[in-house]
């Protein structure tokens, strides 16, 4: 707990310090969490069957994993949290990393790999169509996440981070956010950083609806996402 404690406070003084602007306006957090359970309540609702047919498919052809992969990320001034997602790989996936991190295809503090040999037949499909975020909607209601924000990054990827990194996660992170719907995995890390940067400076609710709205549109027909 200390860890997190410390972390918090690094954070808060580096937003005291005035080292970014963060839109907290109380106005504009209120209505974000508004929107926030109405769409993640309303998605679960009209996707309940999808998931159900995801949930079997995960099963049917990995039986000894469960149907949702639990991982802990970091959030809001450096708290750690569960975060959902339908399990895509084979249920000993974790194991495994240590032997693919030399084919890391991104630069920084991530791990990407296009052709992860990890990733079960139903998990490529979805991991493609984004449908394995879809349970971070629970997250969102829990308020652990937004719909819109910075995505929440490792743990050990938050070890790497320079003070000037830590500044993702002044605000809550998202399903999605202005990395995603610009250039997906095509940039490197520092890149990533700069974009969530300029999010968190510009957030405002009509910026907010622009990204998930083009955030559709980078759902359907993208070749980008692994």
């Amino acid at each position: 707990m200390a860890n997190y404690a410390n972390q918090e406070a690094v954070l808060v003084e580096q937003r005291n310090k005035g080292i970014i602007n963060v839109n907290d306006r109380k106005s504009y957090l209120i209505t974000k969490r508004a929107m926030d359970l109405s769409f993640a309540a309303c998605g679960i609702i009209l996707l309940s069957l999808l998931f159900i047919i995801i949930a079997l498919l995960i099963k049917l052809e990995d039986p000894r994993g469960s149907v949702f992969f639990c991982q802990k990320r970091v959030g809001l001034n450096g708290r750690e949290f569960k975060m959902f997602k339908f399990r895509s790989m084979v249920s000993n996936a974790e194991e495994k990393l240590s032997e693919l991190l030399k084919y890391n295809e991104v630069s920084g503090a991530m791990f990407k790999m296009k052709d992860d040999p990890r990733i079960t037949k139903i998990g490529r499909f979805i991991r493609k169509t984004s449908i394995d975020e879809l349970p971070q909607l629970i997250n969102v209601i829990k308020g652990n996440m937004s719909l819109v924000g910075p995505r929440p990054p490792l743990p050990r990827e938050v070890e790497q981070y320079t003070e000037y990194d830590k500044q993702r996660l002044l605000v809550t992170p998202g399903c999605t956010g202005l990395w995603q719907v610009t250039e997906r995995n095509n940039v490197g890390f520092d890149e990533m950083v700069e974009l969530d940067l300029t999010y968190i400076k510009k957030r405002t609710l009509l910026f907010d609806v622009k990204i998930i709205l083009k955030t559709v549109l980078v759902l359907f027909g993208s070749q980008k996402a692994f």
